[in-house]
């Protein structure tokens, strides 16, 4: 099955709602990051929250940040995504090893204490930030803390990743519903039966529940309409022209020394480990053009 997020709208527009098979990136993030069970867990329940956080912004030119600082083993997360689909993320340690606990990787125990930042530029002056206090670790209950009161916004975030044996991702994918003001009180009862005998995102997902009915489990009885459905993927806009900036910044001094170094320069770029070279000549070139 190809990633993909799915809009809907539930009870009147009274309740809206988000879902997403998210495996393919994951694993993709999980390949380039050779990160551990623990560590893709991780990047790859914030990378699902990020995947959908991003399509509910409305410009193309806007994007969403999720950091999150913690001090647990896995250091701490970055993942950016956009309003059309595209998601990119790292951790900082991605070889953190712990224990199952409960019989599942413990993602809370990776990330310890800290919290969880929020940042959304949407072209204004100033971007928006909002931040709270790491409640779990598990990230889909913090989520669904940040946005009770950072933004007001009564939700309740579903996110899940399953490895293989192997440490393949097996499957991936969540869901984020919000619920509008002017919601009915028997329609919000509804809504937190459902929630609350929810079975776990990962075995929905593995039993072969897209994200439409992945929807329609969590709205079950509150007349759902798939509004519209957007491919998601992992999507990284390094380039070499773009790193070069980074090296310019640098200044003349610092490219001066890299020359009479000698050696070839590699840059990584966080998001993606893919890295850029640049020999004495390129470093040259960069030092006449400024």
């Amino acid at each position: 099955m190809s990633d993909y997020i799915v809009r809907a709208m539930a009870a009147g527009a009274s309740i809206r709602a988000f879902g997403a098979v998210t495996t393919n990136l994951v694993e993709e993030a999980r390949r380039r990051h050779h990160t551990s069970p623990v560590a893709t867990a991780a990047l790859g329940r914030l990378l699902t929250a990020g995947v959908m956080m991003g399509s509910m912004m409305k410009n193309p030119t806007d994007t969403l940040t999720l950091l999150v600082k913690c001090s647990g083993e896995i250091e701490g997360i970055t993942v950016t995504a956009d309003s059309g689909g595209h998601v990119k993320g790292y951790v900082i340690n991605p070889h953190v090893l712990l224990p199952p606990k409960n019989g599942k990787l413990d993602v809370g125990g990776a990330l310890g204490a800290g919290f969880i930042h929020v940042i959304k530029d949407m072209g204004l002056k100033e971007p928006y930030s909002g931040q709270t206090i790491l409640q779990t670790g598990e990230i889909g209950e913090d989520l669904t803390y940040y946005f009770a009161t950072s933004e007001q916004v009564p939700s309740s975030v579903g996110l899940g990743v399953l490895m293989s044996k192997d440490n393949h991702v097996k499957q991936a994918g969540g869901f984020i519903v919000q619920v509008m003001p002017f919601i009915e009180d028997k329609v919000l009862n509804q809504l937190e039966e459902n929630v609350k005998n929810l079975p776990s995102v990962t075995s929905m997902l593995d039993g072969g529940m897209s994200p439409e009915k992945l929807l329609e489990r969590v709205l079950e009885g509150l007349e759902v309409t798939i509004t519209d459905t957007l491919p998601a993927s992992f999507y990284c806009d390094c380039s070499k022209e773009r790193i070069e900036k980074v090296i310019i910044s640098l200044g003349k001094e610092e490219i001066q020394e890299m020359i009479d170094d000698g050696e070839t320069v590699e840059v990584m770029c966080h998001f993606c480990n893919t890295a850029y070279r640049y020999d004495d000549e390129e470093l040259e070139n960069i030092l006449l053009s400024l």
